[in-house]
């Protein structure tokens, strides 16, 4: 089969779905695989390193996606600027998309599909098993996210994260709170006990205790529920009373907290709102919120998505796709994700997807003219 890399077109995208290094996976099942001239140079990867990995360089948009069995991207699909057609139209019909999907805010896109009959993989809707860890894209680029959460804070604090003894004095450490110990959330206190800071953390699923505890940092005790998450690994909506006590409880803390890292998503869902602009007064001018959420609706009332507010001395950073602002490394690890799902789905030229699998009929949201994913068809009836 055909398999084409075509250039992210989305606004700031910097990443692509595979880097030259991956190539020769994909060939060695008998694929080829093309890619649109300039994909990966964003992400310091040239056509050159692609044509000697193996690929065959494409000069346009509109050839690879003809000539393409499969396309593979990132972002996805949007009105293209220059073709002026939305790139779930440019798919050959019948074709096979896999990649970042948002079914339930890209409806439009899901009755393209449906319309074209094109198989459409999401990556989000990877089930959380063992055997699909190294195709587990949102647990990558969380992985990033909570890392730049951190240095974004960091970089707006007018204080130092790191106790540091000087001959000026002694400078205590920042206070760090981070909202949510999820993939984000945990890389997010790792992130921040390397640069020193003193971290504290809240999730309400008992089962992150110890990992919290293990990277060094303290656990929120407050009652909490058994069924915090769902089968497939993620947090469920909390009833309104249990977000009115971890409320309270973290009011509690932001008069000593120098800057909050607010990670908590509910998968498909609007993310629960956690800190009021009351809650944001209780701060001391100069802290920092960075709410990870943003994209979801945001944790923080006051949070405006891709941007940065001040309120009541506090400044509140909302960023959106924090990935692709380490295009590199983002890079290199979706890249390994899709190329382990597309080895999983298609092992060879002439093999079709077994819906039968876990992790295929997890991931998969259209397949012939039909939504075959039951959270999607249900949401979207």
């Amino acid at each position: 089969m055909k398999i084409g890399i075509p250039k992210e077109i989305g606004p700031g995208e910097t990443r692509v779905a595979v880097i030259p290094s991956m190539i020769s996976s994909l060939t060695r099942d008998e694929h080829e695989v093309l890619v649109e001239t300039q994909a990966g140079l964003a992400a310091s990867f040239t056509d050159e390193e692609y044509q000697q990995a193996g690929a065959r360089i494409l000069s346009d948009a509109a050839s690879l996606y003809a000539s393409s069995d499969i396309i593979l991207k990132v972002q996805p699909p949007q009105l293209h600027p220059v073709l002026r057609k939305d790139e779930a139209e440019l798919l050959k019909a019948g074709s096979t998309y896999v990649g970042f999907l948002a079914p339930l805010a890209n409806t439009d896109i899901v009755r393209i599909f449906l319309r074209r009959r094109i198989t459409g993989f999401a990556m989000e809707y990877i089930p959380r098993i063992s055997r699909a860890q190294s195709m587990d894209a949102l647990s990558s680029m969380s992985t990033i996210a909570g890392y730049k959460a951190v240095l974004l804070a960091a970089d707006s604090l007018g204080k130092l994260f790191p106790l540091l003894i000087t001959a000026a004095g002694t400078v205590p450490p920042a206070t760090v709170l981070v909202l949510g110990a999820g993939v984000s959330g945990l890389q997010a206190i790792a992130t921040a006990k390397r640069l020193g800071a003193k971290v504290e953390a809240f999730d309400p699923r008992p089962a992150v205790k110890e990992q919290v505890k293990s990277l060094g940092a303290s656990f929120i005790e407050m009652d909490l529920p058994e069924d915090a998450e769902t089968a497939e690994g993620y947090a469920k909506e909390q009833p309104a009373e249990f977000i009115r006590k971890e409320m309270e409880s973290i009011s509690a803390r932001l008069p000593k907290t120098d800057a909050v890292i607010s990670t908590a998503h509910v998968f498909g869902k609007r993310a629960p709102l956690l800190i009021t602009e009351e809650m944001v007064k209780l701060m001391r001018p100069g802290s920092v919120i960075v709410d990870l959420a943003a994209e979801q609706g945001g944790n923080c009332a006051l949070t405006k998505p891709g941007g940065t507010v001040e309120r009541h001395g506090v400044t509140i950073i909302g960023p959106v796709n924090l990935a692709a602002t380490i295009p590199v490394d983002a890079s290199r690890m979706y890249s390994k994700n899709i190329t382990t799902l597309v080895r999983h789905l298609f092992p060879r030229p002439d093999a079709v997807p077994d819906f039968n699998d876990e992790i295929v009929r997890g991931c998969c949201i259209t397949h012939n003219g039909e939504i075959v994913n039951d959270l999607v068809r249900d949401t979207l009836k």
